[in-house]
């Protein structure tokens, strides 16, 4: 448990859409709020771990107005209050900016876990352990902890940390390491030199630090947002506040925390992560990750297969029948159906991008 002396507050950030997810995860009701893998919805399972090292009234929830109602449904343990809504998304720095802005108010100088809702951590024991040493560094300094992730193939779909190999500091066998630079998703070639390099992480988007320090950087490098969240201040817990808030996004670019500031900050730390963490950022992902019959299928639902090989098969209601076919995943809901080949489910958002326009045209 990290020291009792530390005042510690988690920050799930739970707004997006899950638009890769489509077509079970919708606007109302997204990614982070179905169960892909196991009982509990994502939420729920990143709640779940975060709640052994932090109090529950501690514990902020930074989502939207869509999805408020089902994530007090969700998670009762938290307090209503502890729910922030935005009127709009603009990525992670204003979502990150306005929960240290409630959090200033209980403790300027507490440390805030920031995580995404929609992750997978397999051990979440040596998660947690890693979690308690950033705090631990976080707290007796002004510098700003990330975790990343050891890369295990040349990925490009995340982005990546350098970190220098010199030792900043350690704590419960956990290392901490300078950040000499962010890296965006790069192609494959790039992708093998970070890989053999061994001087690179994967960027988890899981980040540790005092609430003080995250805003003044946040003057620092994006004064405008400082700005306007201080502009804020004196209206949270009153019955301006959501008008407010809704006049201020309404005017505020959108930017995230790596662009805005961790790129520009000198004071930045890494400690490496090993706990069996993806991000699950595509359904051929929840393929990877999912139990495979000895015909290497995963099926959820209704399912009636002939000569089927590794495909994976989900349907909410009515049967779905394959014969002779593989390499597909299959996604059967109340209102649509899902068709698409292995390693081609990233392009699903174009699909969203597409019935979101067709739409629009329609409304017009």
């Amino acid at each position: 448990m990290p020291d009792k002396t530390i005042s510690v507050f988690g920050v799930i950030m739970a707004g997006g859409v899950g638009s890769r997810f489509w077509p079970r995860s919708r606007e109302k009701n997204p990614k982070q709020l179905i169960s892909i893998l196991g009982n509990e919805t994502m939420i729920q399972q990143t709640f779940n771990r975060l709640k052994k090292i932090i109090p529950n009234r501690n514990n902020f929830i930074i989502t939207n107005k869509l999805q408020r109602s089902q994530i007090i449904k969700q998670l009762p343990e938290v307090p209503q209050e502890n729910i922030i809504s935005e009127p709009i998304g603009r990525n992670t720095a204003p979502c990150i900016g306005l929960a240290a802005l409630f959090i200033h108010r209980l403790n300027p100088e507490g440390v805030m876990v920031v995580v995404p809702a929609d992750h997978i951590i397999k051990d979440v024991d040596e998660f947690n352990t890693v979690i308690e040493s950033a705090v631990d560094v976080a707290s007796k300094t002004s510098a700003l902890v990330t975790i990343g992730i050891k890369p295990n193939r040349p990925d490009t779909g995340y982005g990546y940390i350098q970190f220098d190999e010199k030792v900043v500091k350690t704590k419960n066998h956990h290392t901490s390491y300078k950040v000499k630079a962010f890296a965006e998703k790069p192609n494959i070639e790039t992708a093998q030199k970070f890989l053999e390099s061994g001087e690179f992480l994967w960027n988890s988007g899981m980040f540790v630090w005092r609430c003080d320090a995250i805003l003044n950087e946040i003057k620092k490098s994006l004064p405008e947002l400082y700005n306007f969240l201080d502009s804020l201040k004196d209206s949270i817990g009153t019955n301006l506040m959501d008008s407010k808030i809704s006049d201020i996004y309404s005017k505020i670019k959108s930017i995230s925390i790596d662009h805005g500031v961790m790129e520009k900050s000198e004071n930045v730390l890494v400690f490496k992560g090993n706990f069996g963490w993806n991000d699950v950022g595509s359904w051929d992902e929840v393929v990877r990750l999912s139990e495979k019959d000895e015909n290497g299928n995963t099926v959820q639902g209704n399912i009636v297969m002939i000569d089927t090989k590794n495909s994976f098969l989900y349907s909410s209601n009515k049967i779905i029948a394959t014969v002779g076919v593989e390499d597909l995943i299959v996604i059967n809901t109340d209102d649509a159906i899902l068709i698409c080949k292995k390693n081609e489910s990233q392009n699903v958002k174009k699909i969203v991008d597409h019935l979101r326009i067709k739409q629009m045209n329609e409304y017009l």
